[in-house]
């Protein structure tokens, strides 16, 4: 049996944790915030626009799971936060402000993907 290596697992935890909480974050804020300035205020009641990520983390999907997952070297990583709590029927116009809630939260990954990318080829040209 193979024996941890406590050097290279906090490595890993370090290098992907902070990325991936942040990009949690912002997903589920955006969501939130996106819910609140459409007219649904129960996110913003509840403190989830906010970029403080201790209010979208879920203990086993954020935490747990993810760290099992690292120290099994299952080879992909899975994780959720807590999801956002939104009242549809508040919203001023359902059907498309429903579908700017839902999409809030990819998009954001997205624009972070991007940003992430350009940075990339910004500052590790090749010489």
């Amino acid at each position: 049996m193979e024996t941890l290596d406590f050097g290279h697992l906090a490595q890993l935890a370090t290098t992907w944790a902070l990325p991936v909480l942040i990009a949690i974050t912002l997903h589920e804020a955006s969501h939130a915030y996106v819910a609140w300035k459409l007219g649904d205020d129960t996110a913003y009641a509840l403190g989830r626009v906010t970029f403080n990520p201790l209010k979208h983390v879920d203990p086993f999907g954020t935490v747990i799971l993810p760290a099992l997952l690292l120290m099994t070297g299952s080879g992909f990583l899975f994780g959720y936060a807590k999801p956002v709590p939104v009242n549809f029927r508040r919203l001023k116009h359902f059907r498309r402000d429903s579908a700017l809630v839902a999409i809030a939260g990819p998009l954001v990954n997205v624009v972070i993907a991007a940003v992430l990318l350009l940075s990339c080829r910004i500052f590790l040209k090749p010489e």
